[in-house]
């Protein structure tokens, strides 16, 4: 049976104040076509906000699961960040947007679940066929919101290590199996790449120095550093922040990574050999891969660097989830769930071309899985990876993180010390603390 949802509910006074609904025009979810209500499929309508090279992915495995499931699954894709987020509140606050949505995981409290999302029931995705011991207790726990479950996690995606084998075994810094030597320390690391600065003659590992909140955040968790938010203010450990970005000081001050450098730039030390090592997300396997078969770049990939005891890293999960409808039609509910759940069980794929790192655990420590290079030997971040602090402006495309970004930036610059960056990011914070939340 075709999915006709109701008729979109009142928009809040809130979310007109604010220009959500302007942002959006009101835009809801189409009607399908004619051909849709008389070809005896369920359709299932999905949100994302895919739009790179692992949308590509995804659209490629939504083709091969409606060739095995008797479902049409409509996908539309939005714009990555605030347009999306934006489309899917004022979508959910009509109850007439998708059936299934992929959002950060870290955005989960700041969609008001109780309010703008439908629960899952354990039942429902036993009888999809997952098990939630299938999953890293880390990840699995904050898919709850006052102990329902509203979400089902994909993916973890985080800031990892790529580095260039070739320089990397020029510079001394390779095992003999061809990987990187694991250092423990700050220190150790630093060593690692002046080594590698001796042969690149530039840096030794590049950063992106306006997007500093993901290292920031790797190093500061790796210190058990908690940032804990309240009506009235916030808590920050200032002795292990301090810590966090004097690294970040050291490493621009001896130039072992560009002072200024933005996302294509960060990307492009690494492919020109200005430097043998780079800091980005998982996701960038595929831009050096492309690159790699265009022109040779001889490249691994490993986890963040233990630089305070332990290889946290600054992540998130891609993650589904079930917007709030006025009414489910009987048919299309579990045709939603069943889609969620051929995703997980078939997202080997997932990981192998996109670089994200299966939440499922069953494919990611699966023998296939293990054996797939550089995959596997960065496959441990589903057991690191730190969450941006749980507070409606924090998480994936949020205000938080570009906040510090914009005061790191200029301790990269050598314009700040990071004394003077540590109250510029505790003032910031306090004011998006003082802001109204717009979902409210």
């Amino acid at each position: 049976m075709r999915n006709n949802p109701s008729p979109p509910g009142p928009v809040s006074r809130r979310a007109l104040l604010s220009g959500t609904a302007a942002a959006t025009g009101l835009g809801l979810a189409g009607c399908g076509s004619a051909t849709d209500a008389f070809s005896g499929r369920t359709t299932v309508k999905q949100w994302n906000l895919l739009a790179g090279s692992d949308g590509a992915i995804m659209t490629d495995m939504h083709g091969q699961f409606m060739d095995e499931a008797d479902v049409d699954l409509k996908a539309t894709t939005f714009a990555w960040g605030t347009p999306f987020y934006t489309k899917l509140v004022m979508g959910a606050s009509g109850g007439n947007a998708a059936d299934v949505a992929t959002i950060h995981l870290s955005r989960l409290e700041s969609l008001s679940p109780a309010t703008l999302l439908d629960a899952i029931e354990i039942d429902e995705i036993v009888e999809a066929g997952l098990d939630p011991e299938d999953f890293s207790p880390t990840i699995w726990e904050r898919c709850f919101s006052d102990d329902r479950l509203y979400a089902i996690p994909l993916d973890t995606h985080v800031l990892v290590n790529y580095y260039n084998r070739t320089l990397c075994g020029e510079a001394g810094v390779l095992n003999a199996d061809g990987t990187l030597l694991e250092t423990h320390g700050v220190e150790e690391y630093f060593d690692l790449l002046r080594a590698v600065k001796g042969v690149t003659g530039e840096y030794g590992t590049s950063l992106d120095t306006n997007a500093g909140w993901r290292q920031f955040w790797a190093w500061y968790r790796q210190q058990d550093g908690e940032w804990t938010f309240h009506a009235d203010g916030h808590e920050l450990d200032d002795d292990k922040a301090l810590a966090a970005i004097d690294v970040m000081w050291r490493m621009a001050e001896e130039e072992l990574c560009p002072r200024i450098s933005d996302g294509a730039q960060t990307a492009a030390n690494f492919e020109n050999g200005a430097a043998g090592l780079v800091q980005v997300g998982n996701w960038e396997i595929a831009r050096f891969r492309a690159f790699d078969e265009a022109q040779g770049l001889d490249f691994s990939m490993s986890e963040m660097p233990d630089f305070f005891g332990n290889r946290r890293t600054q992540g998130d999960v891609h993650a589904f989830v079930l917007p709030r409808h006025n009414s489910w039609d009987p048919e299309v509910r579990p045709a939603t769930i069943e889609y969620v759940s051929w995703m997980l069980r078939n997202s080997f794929q997932w990981g192998a071309g996109a670089g994200h790192t299966p939440a499922y655990l069953p494919v990611t420590e699966s023998p296939e899985y293990q054996a797939l290079q550089p995959n596997a030997e960065y496959s441990g971040v589903v057991d690191n990876v730190q969450f941006d602090p749980e507070v409606w402006f924090s998480g994936s495309a949020a205000r938080l993180a570009d906040e510090v970004a914009q005061v790191l930036a200029g301790v990269y610059a050598g314009n700040t010390n990071p004394e003077q960056a540590l109250d510029a990011i505790k003032a910031r914070a306090q004011t998006l603390v003082e802001l109204p939340n717009p979902i409210d």
